[in-house]
């Protein structure tokens, strides 16, 4: 195996022992097409994606992804048409083409 390959190989660990995923988990048993769980794994793979020194293909996506979390936990309704933050993508619809994004990354990698 070419050494070089492997030292340049990126790897997401999860930990499945933490109280995050495990809450996460508990959620999905519960309802496997909660969109705010959908939301909240993304979320955690986009920082995972900042933190490590990538860059979003769509920074504007994250964001309103934020935004919506930020509402949900203050237990705020949609924006009217005032504070709109803009058409985002379905979560499902980005969800389904993670397949697309899998490839980007190896590309990055």
């Amino acid at each position: 195996i070419n050494a070089e390959y492997m030292a340049g190989k990126k790897h997401l660990e999860i930990n499945p022992n933490h109280k995050i995923v495990s809450a996460l988990k508990e959620r999905v048993d519960r309802d496997k097409n909660d969109k705010a769980v959908k939301d909240l794994v993304l979320l955690m793979f986009e920082t995972s994606l900042l933190a490590s020194g990538f860059t979003l293909e769509d920074p504007t996506v994250h964001a309103n992804r934020i935004h919506r979390m930020v509402m949900l936990g203050l237990g705020v309704d949609d924006l009217d048409d005032e504070g709109a933050m803009g058409d985002t993508p379905d979560v499902a619809d980005m969800v389904a083409g993670d397949d697309a994004a899998a490839e980007k990354m190896e590309e990055v990698d």
